[in-house]
């Protein structure tokens, strides 16, 4: 069945990671052409602030949440190299194979952790994986424990819902705990410039320690 690409209350209401998968998996191949028509500047934004904190680097980068590799593709592109992208859906890794932009891709449910082990990164960015019925904040610790000391990881939150979804607590355990510094947290944007004029989001910059 084809989705409406303007209805998005099935991603956002998913209750489980299995109905998660399902629902990209059905929408991997269209996904692309559905957001761009759409005005979906998330993934250029997001690489483009990786880059401006992260600087030149021969570590391997990790694209958490790859979906179909914008955000992988716009990385190579700059000149990063060994990208290695995770998703929970096997057909969005599938598209975001056809990129030739990754050094690796692998399944991976977020919420239960990630495949590699710590301090293994230069940095990751998370774009697009952290609203209401998609990863849950947890998600930032296995993030941040694969990242080397000194690493940058990029992600975005939403400002209606951040705070309900439990991201700020899991974000002030993190500082406290001196495990990871905010460097920036951007102006509000609009993902979508010419679709959802109501949803707010917000880049965050980190540091590992």
């Amino acid at each position: 069945m084809t989705r409406d690409p303007d209805d998005l209350s099935d991603v956002y209401g998913a209750k489980t990671p299995d109905q998660s998968r399902a629902l990209y998996n059905d929408w991997a191949q269209s996904y692309d052409a559905d957001n761009l028509k759409r005005g979906f500047r998330l993934p250029s934004l997001g690489a483009g602030m990786f880059a401006r904190h992260m600087g030149l680097t021969d570590g391997p980068v990790l694209d958490a949440a790859c979906g179909t590799g914008l955000v992988g593709e716009s990385l190579a592109i700059m000149g990063y190299g060994a990208i290695l992208g995770c998703d929970l859906s096997p057909a969005m890794l599938a598209a975001a194979r056809q990129t030739g932009a990754y050094h690796d891709l692998v399944e991976a449910d977020m919420g239960e952790g990630v495949p590699f082990e710590d301090e293994t990164f230069a940095g990751f960015t998370c774009l697009g994986a952290f609203g209401p019925g998609h990863a849950p904040p947890e998600s930032l610790i296995h993030l941040s424990r694969v990242t080397r000391s000194g690493g940058i990881g990029v992600f975005n939150l939403l400002d209606a819902t951040w705070k309900e979804q439990g991201f700020q607590s899991v974000l002030e355990s993190l500082v406290d705990s001196g495990q990871v510094r905010i460097i920036q947290r951007s102006q509000p944007f609009l993902p979508f410039l010419l679709a959802e004029p109501d949803l707010w989001s917000r880049l965050y910059v980190i540091r590992r320690s």
